[in-house]
């Protein structure tokens, strides 16, 4: 859903740390998080399922991983008008 974010704070080493954001960025995309393998990949996907964009770390680097969901209430362009029988 637009407004869905992904903030993932990294250790960048020395002491120092680094955050990004993946975000999705239009409606009807969402973004989803998988791990395995000493890698966690955060990605924004279309409806469809076709990859936007995506981001790699490694596990043993993410200090923090923060999953921010959109609004309760859909935003106009993803409101999907019903049809009604009259």
């Amino acid at each position: 859903m637009k407004g869905d974010r992904v903030e993932i704070v990294i250790d960048a080493g020395s002491g120092t740390t680094r955050t990004y954001d993946v975000t999705a960025t239009r409606a009807g995309r969402r973004v989803t998080v998988t791990h395995g393998r000493g890698v966690v990949e955060v990605s924004e996907i279309t409806r469809g399922g076709t990859l936007v964009r995506t981001a790699r770390f490694l596990a043993n680097r993410v200090l923090a991983l923060v999953e921010h969901p959109a609004q309760d209430e859909p935003v106009a362009d993803e409101i999907t008008p019903s049809l009604r029988s009259v």
